[in-house]
């Protein structure tokens, strides 16, 4: 989890170092290429050429596409708000995933996944503070990168019944670089030393995150696993704090550790469940 939380905080350094540097869409491009190159050995070195192909090209394409709205307005999102109050955001990934599930899969939405929805939409409401005022448009995109997030991953749960992995991963890479590489022409510029570097974290840095969270998730209980997932907000507010200057609110804390507690009760009443 060590290894996550670095890579989240790492990949929101480089994002936010490139801001107003190079367009969103011709970061993206490196990342997908970055990506693509490296799924492209393991599959050569580990799997074979099987896994190149597929059977369900539109779910790759449904999914590959909401999935590339979402990081387009993630990377908006840390270029207008504190890095903490992006991934603050972020932790409602796991209550629009389970509203999605049971209007696409079938999952049951119990009482104690109603409840945990519920502390979430608390959550969201202590962070965003919703007044008499306009509600932060950047907020509103982060939710909705959140939303998008949340129907990439009931997509990926679809997939990884059928496909391999390395095949998601690299059917992502392949249908979203031709897409950004177009809408990066019109204000493309080649990369300084400096931006490759940063361009090249960017790269890594997002494969090694879920990496390790899936090593994690593999090895370690869910719940633990969500919990110290958390630690990444308080790491990345200092971040925010001592090299962008950013101030930090205590009602961000408030309404993620009130997310926390309803995605934490979710997770463990299904852990016991599953025990007994």
């Amino acid at each position: 989890m060590f290894g996550t939380m670095l890579s989240f905080c790492l990949l929101a350094i480089g994002a936010r170092e490139l801001t107003g540097q190079l367009s969103t869409f011709q970061v993206l491009f490196f990342r997908g290429l970055i990506g693509l190159a490296i799924a492209t050995v393991l599959i050569m070195a580990t799997k074979g050429f099987t896994l190149f192909t597929t059977k369900r090209f539109k779910l790759h394409a449904v999914r590959n596409s909401i999935h590339l709205i979402g990081q387009y307005g993630w990377f908006v999102g840390i270029a207008l708000l504190p890095l903490a109050q992006v991934f603050a955001l972020e932790f409602t990934v796991p209550l629009w995933t389970a509203l999605i599930a049971a209007m696409f899969l079938g999952e049951r939405l119990t009482g104690k996944k109603a409840l945990s929805i519920v502390l979430g939409l608390i959550g969201v409401v202590i962070i965003v503070k919703p007044s008499t005022d306009a509600v932060d448009t950047a907020s509103l995109i982060v939710l909705g990168v959140a939303i998008c997030y949340a129907v990439s991953h009931v997509a990926t749960k679809s997939l990884a019944s059928t496909e391999h992995p390395l095949t998601i991963l690299f059917m992502m890479c392949v249908m979203q670089l031709p897409v950004v590489f177009l809408f990066s022409l019109d204000n493309w510029l080649w990369p300084t030393s400096i931006e490759w570097l940063w361009l090249s974290l960017i790269g890594v840095t997002a494969l090694s995150a879920h990496f390790c969270l899936a090593k994690a998730m593999a090895t370690t209980e869910v719940t633990l696993v969500m919990i110290m997932d958390f630690l990444r907000l308080p790491a990345i507010a200092v971040v925010g704090v001592l090299f962008y200057k950013e101030a930090f609110e205590l009602s961000l804390i408030v309404g993620a550790l009130t997310m926390l507690v309803g995605n934490v009760w979710a997770l463990s009443n299904k852990n016991m469940s599953g025990s007994s």
